[in-house]
């Protein structure tokens, strides 16, 4: 059930009913039905909320421990070029302009292209990173579009990773 607060004009007179959302609401819900009454400016914001809210992120001491319990499957979605200059121990490198094909592909395939093997829909802790965060944010939101629940995004990427770790 909806409640609505009455909405008054300058001489208090009740204009219109607004919603009001039941607690605990999320800013993307919230933001949602906001957005019809403040125009474009606010739905943009609203689709930027949903975006961010909808893939999990990783930070860097919950990657660290990942890591060090053998846990995380790391994926770099930076360019061959960028990540042959350096990257996370143990992280596989597809280019996020290949990573929906290589995540469609048939295990053996995938094998073959990566030599490594083909993470599972059900598999935990697929963490995505980047430089900066835009291309693993893309990534990690590409992999959860196609099933693979477990897909995280480490946001400090490996610039962060760079500085606090190297």
């Amino acid at each position: 059930m909806v409640l609505e607060a009455p909405r008054t004009g300058a001489a208090g007179a009740v204009r219109e009913a607004v919603p009001l959302l039941p607690d605990p609401v999320s800013v993307t819900e919230m933001l949602r039905v906001l957005s019809g009454r403040a125009g474009p400016a606010l739905g943009r914001l609203a689709v930027a909320a949903h975006t961010m809210a909808g893939a999990p992120t990783v930070s860097l001491p919950e990657l660290r421990s990942l890591l060090a319990s053998g846990r995380a499957r790391l994926f770099d979605v930076r360019s061959r070029e960028e990540a042959a200059a350096g990257t996370i121990p143990g992280a596989l490198n597809i280019p996020v302009s290949e990573l929906e094909s290589a995540l469609q592909m048939e295990p053996a395939a995938f094998q073959a292209l990566y030599s490594a093997e083909k993470p599972k829909l059900e598999d935990e802790h697929l963490v995505f990173f980047c430089q900066m965060g835009k291309r693993g944010l893309q990534a990690t939101q590409l992999a959860r579009d196609l099933g693979y629940t477990g897909a995280r995004h480490y946001a400090g990427a490996y610039r962060e990773w760079l500085e606090k770790e190297a």
